[in-house]
Formats: structure tokens, C-alpha cells, sequence
């Protein structure tokens, strides 16, 4: 995309990754899907040109906003007094989803047109709030949300698909094709919406550990088990949680990630009891 391709007036910039939507027929299926009601607090992340910030409006009287991009920013503000919008002008992955919410506040619903460039990296920062979250529905690549809702044994299933259903239950709603953006992307993109899960539900008790172990399961996909966490289990280990070591990590469920989590935190937890 160029830096001189202009959309309502705006310079869409590649640095953000900017393509606007711009197809009415898509944004009334969006927000159809999102079904927005009053009193609740929503959080539209990256609104560009408001093409879902105005049918939101329309719903909720009041809307959260977070936009990087100073320009429309300020096209926002004068668009929208700060009864109808509270702009957040703020790179969303360094953004305290958090603050947004109250001891008695009703848990953040979020959504948005997620830039595709740093889409990874924000589901992964928005994960961290899950427990304050309702519910998020976004529009990202099709290609990432595939991934995301992959099921284990299938090509797409990977680190994602493991890290986010350990927190979400997936549901991918419909595509949209690249002709709705403004300017055209390359790719397909899909509209999901992720749903927290209970937090007493498949939960691991270290769940920085938990990363460790599925990044190290899934760095070479084609190798098993056996060789991807030797830095882990022993066979010994693989025996006791009941997991063949023969297998690769594209054939593990969620759960049999967390129980080994949660195997070596509590093996650690008794060797630390064990040397006082």
C-alpha cells in the first residue's frame, strides 16, 4: 500500500496498517453480530474513518476509542463530543485495558478493524485482561483467524491456536472480501469473536510456564514431542501424564498442555518443599 493513497481525505499510512472499511452492507453484519446495547462499555480499537464508531453510536450513546494515529484522532474529536466518545489517543498494545474497568463496572466488550501488522502481538496483550473482558469481536486476516480457531491435528492448529483457546472460546462468523477496504488489501479478511473463558476452566497455575512449553512444542513442528520438550519431560514424565512422546504438538488438545504446566510447577513446588 502507498503512502499516497487517500481515503476521505485521510492518507491511509502503511506504517499502521491502514485499510479502511468501507462497505456498509459489512458493517451492518458487524454490528448485527456485536448486537450492542445500551449502558454497556465498549471498546472500538483502531475506529480510522468511523465506519463502525457511527452504527455503534447509534446503539450504545457512549463509546471507548483507541486510535494511534493523530489525524484522525482529531477528526474523530471534532466529529464527536467526549459524551458521546472518550478517545484514547494510544498504541493499543501498550494500552491498560484494565483502567476501563470498575470493582462494580460490567466487563469490557471490545472490537475493531485490528491493524494486521501487529494483530499477534495485541491478541496476545489482550489476553492478559481476559478475566474483565465480556467478549471481543474483531476483523483480522482470515489466514490468523483460521489459526486461531484451529482444532488440534489440523495444518493451522499451532502456538496461537493453544495460547488463545487456553483463554477463549473461538467462534469465526463470516469473511469479507478485500473489495470492502479502502484502500483493497491482498488478503481475505474474517470478522471472530472470542468469548473468556471460566477462570476456573483448563487453568494453569504458571502461566508463563505454560508459554515456555508450547513455544518450545510447536519451534519445529516437524519433530515429536520427545525431542521439542527434553528440556521438560523425561519419558518417565510423558508416562506419568499419560501423552505419548511419539507424538507432534499439532496433535495435543489445550488441556494436555496445561496438565504438563501444571505437572512441572507442581514437581517444582515439591523439590523446593523437599530441599528446606
Amino acid at each position: 500500500m502507498s503512502e499516497s493513497v487517500r481515503v476521505g481525505g485521510h492518507a491511509a499510512r502503511r506504517r499502521f496498517g491502514q485499510n479502511f472499511l468501507a462497505d456498509p452492507r459489512i458493517v451492518a453484519r458487524i454490528v448485527a453480530a456485536i448486537r450492542p446495547q445500551a449502558g454497556e462499555v465498549v471498546v472500538e480499537i483502531g475506529p480510522g474513518l468511523g465506519a463502525l464508531t457511527a452504527p455503534l453510536l447509534e446503539h450504545l450513546g457512549h463509546l471507548h476509542a483507541i486510535e494511534i494515529d493523530r489525524d484522525l484522532a482529531a477528526r474523530l474529536r471534532e466529529r464527536y463530543g467526549p459524551g458521546q466518545l472518550t478517545l484514547h489517543e494510544s498504541d493499543a498494545l501498550k494500552f491498560d485495558f484494565a483502567a476501563l474497568t470498575g470493582e462494580n463496572a460490567p466487563p469490557l466488550r471490545v472490537t475493531g478493524n485490528l491493524p494486521y501488522n501487529i494483530s499477534t502481538p495485541l491478541l496476545f496483550h489482550l489476553a492478559r485482561f481476559a478475566d474483565r473482558l465480556r467478549d471481543l469481536t474483531f476483523m483480522l486476516q482470515k489466514e490468523v483467524v483460521m489459526r486461531m480457531a484451529a482444532a488440534p491435528g489440523t495444518a493451522d492448529y499451532g502456538r496461537l491456536s493453544v495460547m488463545l483457546q487456553y483463554r477463549f472460546h473461538m467462534d469465526r462468523l463470516f469473511d469479507v472480501p478485500p473489495g470492502a477496504f479502502r484502500p483493497v488489501p491482498k488478503v481475505t479478511s474474517s470478522i471472530v469473536r472470542m468469548t473468556p473463558l471460566p477462570v476456573a476452566e483448563c487453568r494453569a497455575r504458571d502461566e508463563a510456564l505454560l508459554g515456555r512449553i508450547v513455544a518450545a512444542a510447536f519451534g519445529q513442528r516437524r519433530k515429536t514431542l520427545r525431542n521439542t520438550l527434553r528440556d521438560f519431560l523425561a519419558e518417565i514424565d510423558f508416562a506419568a501424564l499419560g501423552i505419548d512422546p511419539g507424538l507432534r504438538a499439532e496433535r495435543l488438545p489445550v488441556a494436555d498442555f496445561v496438565k504438563i504446566a501444571n505437572y512441572l510447577d507442581y514437581r517444582r513446588g515439591t523439590k523446593h518443599v523437599q530441599s528446606v
